[in-house]
Protein backbone atom coordinates (compact mmCIF):
# COMPACT_ATOMS: atom_id res chain seq x y z
CA UNK A 1 0.00 0.00 0.00
CA UNK A 2 1.16 3.84 -1.04
CA UNK A 3 2.06 5.94 2.19
CA UNK A 4 -1.48 7.98 0.62
CA UNK A 5 -3.20 4.77 0.56
CA UNK A 6 -2.04 4.08 4.39
CA UNK A 7 -3.10 7.90 5.15
CA UNK A 8 -6.09 7.24 3.86
CA UNK A 9 -6.96 4.28 5.45
CA UNK A 10 -5.96 5.34 8.83
CA UNK A 11 -8.06 8.44 8.71
CA UNK A 12 -11.75 7.13 9.31
CA UNK A 13 -9.81 5.49 12.24
CA UNK A 14 -8.77 8.90 13.66
CA UNK A 15 -12.52 10.50 13.37
CA UNK A 16 -13.75 7.34 15.62
CA UNK A 17 -10.73 7.57 17.83
CA UNK A 18 -12.30 10.84 18.91
CA UNK A 19 -15.83 9.36 19.62
CA UNK A 20 -16.70 8.13 23.45
CA UNK A 21 -16.52 4.64 23.67
CA UNK A 22 -20.15 3.94 24.63
CA UNK A 23 -20.37 5.60 21.14
CA UNK A 24 -17.98 3.08 19.94
CA UNK A 25 -19.95 0.19 21.32
CA UNK A 26 -22.94 1.14 18.92
CA UNK A 27 -20.40 1.47 15.97
CA UNK A 28 -19.77 -2.27 17.23
CA UNK A 29 -22.93 -3.42 17.36
CA UNK A 30 -23.60 -2.31 13.49
CA UNK A 31 -20.02 -3.72 12.58
CA UNK A 32 -20.99 -7.18 14.00
CA UNK A 33 -23.91 -7.48 11.75
CA UNK A 34 -21.89 -6.66 9.13
CA UNK A 35 -18.70 -8.77 10.02
CA UNK A 36 -21.11 -12.07 10.96
CA UNK A 37 -23.71 -11.95 8.49
CA UNK A 38 -22.97 -10.05 5.24
CA UNK A 39 -19.11 -10.89 5.34
CA UNK A 40 -19.06 -14.09 7.16
CA UNK A 41 -15.23 -13.15 8.28
CA UNK A 42 -13.53 -16.34 8.57
CA UNK A 43 -16.75 -17.59 10.00
CA UNK A 44 -15.76 -21.27 8.28
CA UNK A 45 -12.54 -21.44 10.32
CA UNK A 46 -14.16 -20.17 13.46
CA UNK A 47 -16.63 -22.73 13.26
CA UNK A 48 -14.44 -25.58 12.44
CA UNK A 49 -11.86 -24.12 15.04
CA UNK A 50 -15.21 -24.85 17.69
CA UNK A 51 -16.46 -27.93 16.36
CA UNK A 52 -12.67 -29.49 16.57
CA UNK A 53 -12.42 -27.79 20.65
CA UNK A 54 -16.09 -28.62 21.79
CA UNK A 55 -17.45 -31.89 20.12
CA UNK A 56 -20.01 -32.29 23.13
CA UNK A 57 -21.46 -29.18 22.16
CA UNK A 58 -24.74 -29.06 20.58
CA UNK A 59 -24.91 -26.74 17.00
CA UNK A 60 -27.30 -24.75 19.70
CA UNK A 61 -24.65 -24.25 21.53
CA UNK A 62 -21.93 -23.54 19.28
CA UNK A 63 -23.78 -20.83 17.57
CA UNK A 64 -24.48 -19.21 20.84
CA UNK A 65 -20.83 -19.03 21.44
CA UNK A 66 -19.47 -18.39 18.02
CA UNK A 67 -21.92 -14.94 17.76
CA UNK A 68 -20.72 -14.08 21.21
CA UNK A 69 -17.58 -14.61 19.95
CA UNK A 70 -18.07 -11.85 17.10
CA UNK A 71 -19.53 -9.30 19.11
CA UNK A 72 -16.78 -9.16 21.43
CA UNK A 73 -14.43 -9.39 18.22
CA UNK A 74 -15.57 -6.08 16.84
CA UNK A 75 -15.83 -4.49 20.48
CA UNK A 76 -11.96 -5.93 20.42
CA UNK A 77 -11.75 -3.38 17.29
CA UNK A 78 -13.61 -0.49 18.55
CA UNK A 79 -11.63 -0.99 22.24
CA UNK A 80 -8.49 -0.62 20.34
CA UNK A 81 -9.18 2.04 17.76
CA UNK A 82 -10.09 4.12 21.46
CA UNK A 83 -7.34 2.89 22.79
CA UNK A 84 -4.76 4.81 20.94
CA UNK A 85 -3.69 8.34 23.29
CA UNK A 86 -6.22 6.88 25.75
CA UNK A 87 -4.71 8.36 29.76
CA UNK A 88 -3.51 6.10 32.20
CA UNK A 89 -6.49 7.24 34.24
CA UNK A 90 -8.83 6.25 31.92
CA UNK A 91 -7.64 2.83 30.91
CA UNK A 92 -7.41 2.44 34.70
CA UNK A 93 -10.78 2.42 34.07
CA UNK A 94 -11.07 -0.67 31.73
CA UNK A 95 -8.30 -2.53 33.08
CA UNK A 96 -7.42 -4.22 36.28
CA UNK A 97 -4.52 -5.89 37.15
CA UNK A 98 -4.52 -8.36 40.31
CA UNK A 99 -2.11 -10.85 41.88
CA UNK A 100 1.09 -8.14 41.10
CA UNK A 101 1.90 -8.12 44.97
CA UNK A 102 3.25 -11.43 44.03
CA UNK A 103 5.45 -10.23 40.64
CA UNK A 104 6.63 -7.56 43.00
CA UNK A 105 8.01 -10.75 45.64
CA UNK A 106 9.62 -12.17 42.75
CA UNK A 107 11.39 -8.73 41.56
CA UNK A 108 12.57 -7.71 45.20
CA UNK A 109 14.55 -11.37 45.25
CA UNK A 110 16.42 -10.59 42.34
CA UNK A 111 14.17 -12.19 39.59
CA UNK A 112 12.51 -11.41 35.94
CA UNK A 113 9.19 -12.38 35.42
CA UNK A 114 7.88 -14.63 32.25
CA UNK A 115 4.16 -13.68 31.94
CA UNK A 116 2.57 -16.37 29.35
CA UNK A 117 -0.71 -14.65 27.76
CA UNK A 118 -3.71 -15.69 25.59
CA UNK A 119 -5.28 -14.02 22.78
CA UNK A 120 -8.33 -13.00 24.96
CA UNK A 121 -10.24 -10.06 24.93
CA UNK A 122 -9.03 -7.63 25.71
CA UNK A 123 -5.15 -7.85 25.32
CA UNK A 124 -4.13 -4.71 24.02
CA UNK A 125 -5.08 -3.14 27.71
CA UNK A 126 -1.88 -5.50 29.21
CA UNK A 127 0.75 -2.79 27.63
CA UNK A 128 -0.39 -0.31 30.65
CA UNK A 129 1.59 -3.03 33.13
CA UNK A 130 4.09 -1.02 33.20
CA UNK A 131 1.98 2.03 34.78
CA UNK A 132 1.92 -0.70 38.10
CA UNK A 133 5.12 -2.02 38.50
CA UNK A 134 7.19 0.38 41.06
CA UNK A 135 10.62 -0.62 40.27
CA UNK A 136 12.96 0.93 38.90
CA UNK A 137 15.04 -1.17 37.85
CA UNK A 138 12.67 -3.59 36.05
CA UNK A 139 11.62 -3.02 32.12
CA UNK A 140 7.79 -4.44 31.62
CA UNK A 141 6.65 -4.55 28.02
CA UNK A 142 5.67 -7.44 25.62
CA UNK A 143 7.19 -9.68 22.85
CA UNK A 144 4.89 -8.91 19.89
CA UNK A 145 4.45 -10.19 16.13
CA UNK A 146 5.61 -7.52 13.45
CA UNK A 147 3.00 -6.55 11.10
CA UNK A 148 3.82 -6.59 7.11
CA UNK A 149 2.73 -3.45 6.78
CA UNK A 150 5.20 -0.85 8.29
CA UNK A 151 2.99 2.21 9.03
CA UNK A 152 0.51 -0.13 10.48
CA UNK A 153 3.51 -1.66 12.83
CA UNK A 154 4.41 1.75 14.03
CA UNK A 155 1.00 2.96 14.46
CA UNK A 156 0.66 -0.31 16.74
CA UNK A 157 4.19 -0.39 18.30
CA UNK A 158 3.75 3.38 19.67
CA UNK A 159 0.31 2.83 20.95
CA UNK A 160 1.61 -0.26 22.81
CA UNK A 161 5.02 1.86 24.05
CA UNK A 162 2.25 4.82 25.25
CA UNK A 163 2.88 3.82 29.31
CA UNK A 164 6.32 2.82 28.49
CA UNK A 165 5.88 -0.71 27.84
CA UNK A 166 8.64 -2.36 25.89
CA UNK A 167 7.72 -3.91 22.86
CA UNK A 168 10.38 -6.27 21.58
CA UNK A 169 9.53 -8.48 17.53
CA UNK A 170 9.73 -12.05 18.66
CA UNK A 171 12.98 -11.80 16.69
CA UNK A 172 14.86 -9.89 18.30
CA UNK A 173 13.47 -11.27 21.77
CA UNK A 174 16.71 -13.28 23.25
CA UNK A 175 18.94 -10.71 22.14
CA UNK A 176 16.97 -7.69 23.83
CA UNK A 177 16.72 -10.12 27.03
CA UNK A 178 20.46 -10.52 27.05
CA UNK A 179 20.50 -7.01 26.83
CA UNK A 180 18.78 -6.36 29.76
CA UNK A 181 20.55 -8.98 32.04
CA UNK A 182 23.52 -7.76 30.74
CA UNK A 183 22.32 -4.56 31.81
CA UNK A 184 21.72 -5.94 35.72
CA UNK A 185 18.35 -5.01 34.92
CA UNK A 186 15.13 -7.27 35.11
CA UNK A 187 11.85 -7.92 33.40
CA UNK A 188 8.30 -8.25 33.58
CA UNK A 189 7.31 -9.36 29.55
CA UNK A 190 4.22 -10.78 28.68
CA UNK A 191 4.36 -13.96 25.91
CA UNK A 192 1.35 -14.51 24.27
CA UNK A 193 1.73 -17.83 23.13
CA UNK A 194 -1.13 -19.50 21.97
CA UNK A 195 -0.44 -19.20 18.31
CA UNK A 196 1.00 -21.57 15.47
CA UNK A 197 4.56 -21.80 15.05
CA UNK A 198 6.30 -21.46 11.78
CA UNK A 199 6.75 -25.50 10.49
CA UNK A 200 10.38 -25.29 11.00
CA UNK A 201 9.84 -24.11 15.00
CA UNK A 202 7.25 -27.11 15.54
CA UNK A 203 9.19 -29.20 17.74
CA UNK A 204 6.84 -29.32 20.96
CA UNK A 205 3.33 -31.18 20.93
CA UNK A 206 0.75 -30.67 23.33
CA UNK A 207 -2.94 -32.05 23.25
CA UNK A 208 -5.44 -28.74 23.60
CA UNK A 209 -8.85 -28.32 22.75
CA UNK A 210 -8.80 -32.25 21.90
CA UNK A 211 -6.55 -31.99 18.85
CA UNK A 212 -2.75 -32.74 18.86
CA UNK A 213 -1.44 -28.93 18.40
CA UNK A 214 2.33 -27.62 17.81
CA UNK A 215 3.52 -24.77 20.25
CA UNK A 216 6.34 -22.37 21.26
CA UNK A 217 8.43 -23.53 23.67
CA UNK A 218 10.16 -20.18 23.85
CA UNK A 219 8.84 -18.38 26.67
CA UNK A 220 10.30 -21.41 28.69
CA UNK A 221 13.92 -21.46 27.39
CA UNK A 222 13.94 -18.08 28.04
CA UNK A 223 12.73 -18.49 31.16
CA UNK A 224 15.02 -21.37 32.01
CA UNK A 225 18.06 -19.37 30.54
CA UNK A 226 17.58 -16.88 33.14
CA UNK A 227 16.37 -18.90 35.78
CA UNK A 228 12.98 -16.22 35.83
CA UNK A 229 10.12 -16.77 37.82
CA UNK A 230 7.10 -17.63 35.35
CA UNK A 231 3.38 -16.77 35.62
CA UNK A 232 -0.14 -17.18 33.91
CA UNK A 233 -2.07 -14.57 33.27
CA UNK A 234 -5.50 -14.96 33.45
CA UNK A 235 -7.71 -12.28 31.31
CA UNK A 236 -11.65 -12.33 32.76
CA UNK A 237 -14.08 -10.13 30.97
CA UNK A 238 -15.93 -8.99 33.88
CA UNK A 239 -18.71 -6.96 31.38
CA UNK A 240 -18.35 -5.00 28.32
CA UNK A 241 -15.34 -2.41 28.15
CA UNK A 242 -13.78 -3.89 31.29
CA UNK A 243 -11.42 -6.52 32.34
CA UNK A 244 -9.36 -8.08 35.25
CA UNK A 245 -5.85 -9.79 34.00
CA UNK A 246 -4.69 -11.95 37.04
CA UNK A 247 -1.17 -12.98 38.23
CA UNK A 248 -1.03 -16.79 39.26
CA UNK A 249 2.39 -17.51 39.97
CA UNK A 250 3.15 -21.01 37.91
CA UNK A 251 7.21 -21.12 39.54
CA UNK A 252 9.38 -18.96 41.45
CA UNK A 253 12.53 -20.46 39.39
CA UNK A 254 11.97 -22.23 36.13
CA UNK A 255 14.75 -23.83 36.13
CA UNK A 256 13.25 -26.19 39.00
CA UNK A 257 10.81 -27.89 36.59
CA UNK A 258 11.26 -30.60 33.91
CA UNK A 259 11.90 -29.38 30.78
CA UNK A 260 8.76 -28.48 28.40
CA UNK A 261 6.79 -28.78 31.79
CA UNK A 262 5.98 -25.06 31.90
CA UNK A 263 4.62 -25.11 28.43
CA UNK A 264 2.78 -27.88 28.90
CA UNK A 265 1.26 -26.14 32.10
CA UNK A 266 0.27 -22.91 30.23
CA UNK A 267 -1.53 -25.09 28.23
CA UNK A 268 -3.42 -27.07 30.51
CA UNK A 269 -4.47 -23.33 32.71
CA UNK A 270 -5.07 -22.16 29.03
CA UNK A 271 -7.81 -24.71 28.35
CA UNK A 272 -9.50 -24.28 31.51
CA UNK A 273 -10.23 -20.94 30.71
CA UNK A 274 -11.24 -21.14 26.96
CA UNK A 275 -13.71 -23.42 28.66
CA UNK A 276 -14.69 -21.02 31.15
CA UNK A 277 -15.14 -18.60 28.69
CA UNK A 278 -15.14 -19.97 24.90
CA UNK A 279 -16.24 -16.07 23.50
CA UNK A 280 -13.47 -13.86 24.19
CA UNK A 281 -10.39 -16.40 22.62
CA UNK A 282 -9.40 -15.84 19.31
CA UNK A 283 -11.00 -18.44 17.19
CA UNK A 284 -10.25 -16.54 14.01
CA UNK A 285 -6.59 -18.04 14.08
CA UNK A 286 -7.01 -20.87 11.80
CA UNK A 287 -4.76 -22.80 14.85
CA UNK A 288 -4.68 -26.45 13.27
CA UNK A 289 -3.97 -25.98 9.98
CA UNK A 290 -0.93 -27.61 10.03
CA UNK A 291 0.03 -30.78 12.07
CA UNK A 292 2.79 -33.46 12.31
CA UNK A 293 2.25 -34.80 8.75
CA UNK A 294 3.15 -31.30 7.51
CA UNK A 295 6.17 -30.91 9.58
CA UNK A 296 7.31 -34.86 8.57
CA UNK A 297 6.86 -34.02 4.73
CA UNK A 298 8.90 -30.46 5.69
CA UNK A 299 12.00 -32.71 6.92
CA UNK A 300 12.05 -34.51 4.27
CA UNK A 301 12.03 -32.09 1.81
CA UNK A 302 15.01 -30.37 3.83
CA UNK A 303 17.15 -33.84 4.33
CA UNK A 304 16.07 -34.59 0.17
CA UNK A 305 17.55 -30.95 -0.46
CA UNK A 306 21.12 -31.42 1.40
CA UNK A 307 21.43 -34.61 -0.35
CA UNK A 308 20.49 -33.07 -3.80
CA UNK A 309 23.12 -30.59 -2.83
CA UNK A 310 25.74 -32.37 -1.65
CA UNK A 311 25.47 -34.92 -4.65
CA UNK A 312 26.28 -31.37 -6.63
CA UNK A 313 29.27 -30.22 -5.19
CA UNK A 314 30.68 -33.98 -4.63
CA UNK A 315 29.85 -34.09 -8.87
CA UNK A 316 31.61 -30.75 -9.11
CA UNK A 317 34.63 -31.97 -7.27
Amino acid sequence: MSAFGNYVAVAPLYLLNKLPLRVLYLFSDLVYYLVYYIIRYRRKVVRTNMHKAFPEKSEKELRAIERDFYRRFCDYFVETIKFYGMSAEEVGKHMEFTGLDKVHEMLAKGRSCVCYMLHTFNWEYVVSLPLYIHDENTVAGAIYHKLRNPFFDKIFKDMRAQYGADNVTMKNTLRRIMEIVKNKQKFVYGFISDQLPKIEAMNHWVTFLNQETAVFTGAEKIARRVKASCFYMRMTRVKRGKYVAHFELMVEDATTWPENELTNEFFRKAEEDIRREPASWLWTHNRWKRGRAHKEAFEQYIAARKKELAAKEEAGN
